[in-house]
């Protein structure tokens, strides 16, 4: 069973430097950790009330096991994402592992 590991960004002080860091850094370390079968990104718009995002940014990385996902994120590029996030997101991630089961 294919596991996902799911980034919840909490809305940071200054987005543009966010989204800077984000797409030109911390994506492409992250792309790099083997096995990774999906790498998503969502930058979540106002709800349906108009309301602000409780999130900036979500992401979604998926691997086709969870010892898969757990070598990834042991090693070296797993490692580097990690420490990077002290880089540019300072105002706090959440963070949801589980079993990936596909409706459609």
């Amino acid at each position: 069973m294919s596991v996902s590991l799911t980034v919840l960004y909490h809305p940071p002080a200054d987005p543009a430097a966010f989204d800077k860091h984000y797409d030109e850094v911390h994506a492409p370390l992250a792309s790099k950790m083997p096995d990774l079968e999906s790498y998503t990104i969502v930058r979540p718009g106002p709800g349906p009330d108009g309301s602000a995002p409780q999130y900036h940014l979500v992401a979604t990385l998926t691997w086709p096991s969870a010892e898969a996902m757990q070598a990834a994120m042991g090693g070296p590029e797993g490692t580097a994402a990690n420490e990077d996030l002290a880089n540019f997101a300072q105002a706090g991630v959440t963070i949801l592992v589980g079993g990936v089961q596909k409706v459609v």
